[in-house]
């Protein structure tokens, strides 16, 4: 993607696994494409104690091996962070963990709760204290004070009381739950790791770990680990799989399944849509912005005939681009991210494929860069529809104002970005990469499967 639209983290969780802090390193650092503003393991000791290090930062920086070789855990959940509600302070980096006289547990979390706010403040008047300002912590509290007497029911009922979009991890010192939410919109899956458990946001995770899929955890359900197995429980009777529809088009990594659907697979039919769109395809050559749209060019250039290339470069050394305070300093920072194979681009009509546009301003850096190295036209096509909703559920768009599409005219779009053309995959071509009943189109469609009134009232 060439905008800023950032994801709404990772979880990753070991029971029953030899090293399972070292192994959730691994795991977290797979997920790292989720979340590169903190992270987080909490492991449960052999010698029956909870340890926990997190921090501001990536993976390979905050974690070394020197960290594991004391840390006898064969259980541990991890997080790796990109902070929505509640903001980017070391606070709100996970996992959360609860001391108690009785069940100490740690939470991770993966989504947002679109009630948060308002369960947060009658919890507030009712005595309880936060450690942080996200919604994650909420989850705690309700079981914490829950009238239930046992675990399970616990969670159950403090569960039907959070709304949006959510999955979670919560360890014990003998198991650990699994829960995904009614609507299915954050993805989890579980996998055997030898005579354990390894649980994740993402099969590629998996992959890494050398773990063997079992399956995606069902909306609604609460998967209970524990040396006796997996059980499987729901807290929901009415589910529904709406997972959201920008982990296949953007967040997801290329290689990880999702209700039995491949994320690589998705994006090159989604490109092949795109051309079939099209009926005059004039164009000399198809790029696509790395990474997330390598695949859709590929399906685009198959579908129309044309022969697909590497025009764009992606600087795996260059980190975070801050935000600069000229328009000059700005495109110094996009050439720092992306630049440009010239004799591929030079004197071509270039088709250029991209996943999506939030705000508009790096496809319009991108469009000059290309023309400023010898593209004689660009023409950008984009393997979604426009976004004209703002997200409830964890992706960083909140506001209209925020939104190219939600405020300009498809050719005002185009006079903006600077491009040639500018087209669209249509929503019902989106639609058709799905099963009947399946995905969240929200940002699209503005149709939330999840009651969002709650967000509105300001309380």
């Amino acid at each position: 993607m060439s905008e800023s639209l950032k994801e709404k983290c990772g979880v990753f969780g070991c029971f029953n696994v030899d090293n399972a802090a070292l192994i959730n390193y691994y795991g977290l650092h797979a997920l790292q494409h989720r979340g590169q503003e903190g992270c987080g393991i909490l492991g449960y000791d052999q010698n029956e104690k909870f340890v926990l290090k997190k921090g501001m930062g990536l993976v390979t920086k905050k974690f070394q091996l020197k960290d594991f070789r004391n840390w006898n855990a064969t259980s541990s959940i991890g997080h790796v962070l990109y902070s929505t509600t509640g903001g980017s302070i070391d606070c709100n980096v996970q996992p959360f963990f609860f001391n108690l006289k009785k069940n100490s547990f740690g939470l991770v979390h993966n989504g947002n709760l679109t009630n948060a706010h308002i369960i947060k403040n009658k919890l507030e008047k009712e005595g309880s204290i936060f450690q942080a300002t996200s919604d994650s912590e909420v989850l705690a509290h309700l079981i914490t004070k829950s009238k239930e007497k046992a675990r399970l029911e616990k969670i159950k009922s403090s569960l039907n009381v959070i709304n949006g979009a959510f999955a979670f991890l919560i360890l014990f010192e003998d198991e650990m739950y699994a829960i995904r939410d009614r609507n299915g919109l954050r993805p989890l899956s579980i996998a055997k790791f030898n005579e354990g458990y390894v649980v994740a946001s993402e099969t590629y995770a998996f992959d890494v770990t050398g773990s063997e899929f079992i399956r995606d955890i069902n909306p609604g359900e609460i998967v209970r680990i524990s040396k006796k197995g997996i059980e499987s429980f729901y807290f929901s009777k009415n589910n529904f799989n709406t997972v959201c529809s920008m982990e296949y088009i953007y967040f997801a990594h290329p290689s990880s399944t999702i209700n039995n659907i491949n994320v690589h697979n998705f994006r090159v039919k989604s490109g092949e849509l795109l051309a079939q769109q099209q009926k005059n395809i004039l164009g000399d050559v198809v790029i696509g912005v790395p990474d997330s749209s390598t695949s859709a060019a590929l399906g685009y250039a198959r579908q129309s005939n044309l022969p697909f290339d590497i025009g764009l470069i992606k600087n795996k050394y260059s980190g975070r681009t801050f935000i600069q305070p000229t328009k000059e300093l700005r495109e110094i920072g996009v050439r720092t991210k992306l630049s440009v194979t010239k004799d591929v681009v030079k004197d071509k009509k270039v088709i250029l494929i991209d996943d999506s546009i939030v705000r508009g301003t790096t496809s319009k850096y991108i469009v000059k860069l290309l023309k400023d190295n010898g593209a004689k036209e660009v023409h950008l096509k984009i393997a979604s529809p426009p976004i004209k909703f703002p997200s409830y559920y964890g992706i960083d768009i909140s506001t209209y104002k925020e939104l190219l599409a939600a405020n300009m005219s498809l050719e005002d779009m185009k006079n903006y970005i600077g491009c040639d053309s500018l087209e669209f995959l249509t929503i019902d071509n989106l639609k058709k990469l799905f099963e009947s009943g399946q995905g969240c189109f929200d940002i699209f469609t503005g149709e939330y499967p999840v009651d969002i009134y709650d967000l509105n009232k300001g309380e």
